[in-house]
């Protein structure tokens, strides 16, 4: 069973750790990354590795498609047809081992170039809900029902509607769908740029392009960077020392502190001389001699997080050097949601991230950050 603790708590950031193991039958990790809908960047680091396996490799090749459409009028996501073709969920069969659903629907949307303090944000979650981050004058123009935003403080500047695509399938004739759809096409037209992406298997890839083809649409692929570092000098973890040991291990925290440096390229040396950065690899600590390092960058759906995690756990199956991997996921700063639906907000910092640790008896640690202006992860 997986043991939560709080390991530290300040007023920018809440860090959250948790240690468990891939075969305990209540480790949350599955649905944790399902829920974390919205990722912007996946990293993952195996030490004492300088080549990858054709199996992870083709899986970070395979991480695409998205689109990218322009001024997409809001009121194209709640049409019947639109909910028939992308978001009704039809035979769900859950796979234990990867974490995906096989049925059709799992659809995900945010709109693009849109700051969640300063202007409106929607986002589409594949359980169907629509859910709009609304400043105060849009809000009342729009005449449908929401609530404050949490982060709105005494003058309420910010309102939040959420809208059930699944019920207006069921009752596209009530009242309700009546409203909202006159209200995004007549009373309030808004338009957005939005990312979009569809997990269908068995699916052509180029539905969601022809059904949105009286638009301007793009079909993107992630970006894909790899690398191999030498001579990484790297913390010693137990897997059983979540918060470290005093000259034998490092902690959670301390281990998030220094992937953050290496993802970012950052000197590690702390050379007297260095005007750019005095962090160094916390101790106790152990150099080794190459480094695996990949990034991808784009929209990338928790669905295909799920098979790389998944990978990185059979990455032990056979023995080898290192006694850990991590994999990095970072969602949109912007995004009006981090974990399920829960409100996202920026302030000082839009961060809403996870981290894996995965250590050779699979066992892993499980951390989750967020800025200020979030509930703590779930």
């Amino acid at each position: 069973m997986a043991t939560l603790r709080r390991l530290r708590e300040v007023p920018r950031h809440l860090l959250v750790c948790e240690k468990s193991n891939f075969g305990h039958d209540k480790s949350r990790h599955r649905h944790l990354v399902e829920t974390h809908y919205h990722n912007y960047r996946v990293s993952f680091l195996i030490p004492e590795c300088g080549i990858l396996s054709k199996e992870l490799k083709n899986l970070v090749m395979e991480t695409g498609p998205y689109y990218f459409v322009k001024n997409l009028p809001l009121h194209e996501l709640i049409t019947q047809e639109f909910i028939n073709t992308f978001v009704k969920k039809d035979g769900a069969v859950k796979n234990p081992v990867t974490c995906s659903s096989s049925h059709s629907g799992s659809c995900y949307a945010l709109t693009h170039n849109t700051n969640i303090d300063e202007d409106n944000t929607v986002a589409l979650l594949p359980n169907g809900k629509l859910i709009l981050s609304l400043d105060k004058d849009t809000y009342e123009e729009t005449g449908l029902q929401g609530r404050p935003s949490q982060y709105s403080g005494r003058k309420v500047m910010k309102f939040i509607v959420s809208i059930d695509l699944m019920d207006l399938s069921f009752n596209p004739n009530s009242k309700k769908y009546e409203r909202i759809s006159w209200s995004f096409k007549e009373k309030k037209p808004l338009k957005f740029d939005f990312l979009l992406a569809w997990h269908h298997t068995g699916a052509e890839e180029s539905t969601m392009m022809s059904y949105f083809s009286n638009y301007r649409i793009q079909e993107l692929q992630p970006k894909i960077a790899l690398s191999t570092v030498t001579e990484l000098q790297c913390p010693v973890l137990r897997s059983g020392a979540l918060q470290g040991e005093p000259e034998a291990a490092c902690s959670a925290p301390e281990l998030l502190d220094w992937l953050g440096a290496v993802f970012s390229r950052a000197d590690l040396t702390n050379e007297p001389n260095s005007f750019v950065s005095t962090y160094c690899c916390p101790q106790p600590s152990t150099v080794v001699a190459r480094a695996y390092l990949c990034t991808i960058t784009g929209f990338i759906l928790p669905e295909k997080i799920c098979l790389l995690l998944e990978q990185l756990c059979h990455y032990f199956d056979e023995p080898k050097l290192a006694p850990w991997v991590t994999l990095s996921v970072q969602g949109f700063a912007d995004s009006p949601v981090s974990w399920r639906e829960n409100e996202h907000g920026f302030r000082k910092g839009g961060e809403h991230l996870y981290n894996f640790v995965i250590f050779n008896n699979q066992d892993y640690w499980l951390q989750m950050a967020v800025g200020a202006n979030d509930d703590c992860p779930p």
